[in-house]
């Protein structure tokens, strides 16, 4: 899937946010936790601290390691506190089919759990732009705590990959960097609007 075989991003962003609730609907219980079989979607994004302040120190050169710890650090500051619910874990384009430019099905559940939805909010940033991101926001009913914890997935794989890949691989690198800084962009204008 990408940009060009949809119709409407917009559109879009309400049908995988409708499509997110209704998963997150199905009852859990029973479910296997998230753990290190999944990566830990769906878990304490925590586990990810250490790799993401390295990747932050590691690239001060090129990026805004203050803006960046100060916005991994609002992703620590809250846990998912309600039930566990289903975690997809990778809602991302290549997991995503369209059929006539619309949402037409989820594939690859191989790392499915449940816990904190907000690791399957993470496209908000990787994939979509300001408006649609916005509508995304609103079809998904996240409150500002798990918004905050769903940057901070976003960023803490788009810092990894930039890291990983600067000196190996640039269009990864450059298309990871494209990432942080509208995760940066986009949390900068939430702030003036409080």
């Amino acid at each position: 899937m990408t940009l060009e075989n949809i119709n409407d991003p917009n559109q879009f962003a309400r049908d995988l946010g409708a499509f997110l609730i209704e998963f997150q609907s199905i009852d859990a219980s029973g479910g296997p936790l998230a753990g290190q079989h999944n990566f830990y979607r769906g878990g304490d994004i925590a586990v990810y601290d250490q790799e993401s302040r390295d990747a932050i120190e590691q690239n001060e050169d090129t990026l805004n390691a203050p803006l960046l710890n100060e916005i991994w650090e609002l992703a620590l500051d809250s846990k998912w506190a309600e039930n566990p619910v289903w975690v997809h874990g990778d809602i991302a384009p290549g997991n995503i089919l369209v059929k006539n430019g619309e949402l037409c099905a989820i594939i690859d559940f191989g790392i499915l759990g449940v816990g904190d939805p907000s690791c399957d909010a993470a496209m908000a940033w990787t994939f979509f732009d300001d408006n649609s991101r916005k509508i995304f926001k609103a079809a998904l009913n996240m409150d500002q705590e798990t918004w905050n914890r769903a940057r901070g997935w976003a960023l803490w794989k788009a810092l990894i990959t930039y890291n990983w890949n600067k000196h190996s691989n640039k269009a990864n690198a450059e298309e990871s960097y494209k990432i942080i800084n509208t995760i940066e962009g986009d949390y900068e204008l939430e702030k003036t609007l409080k």
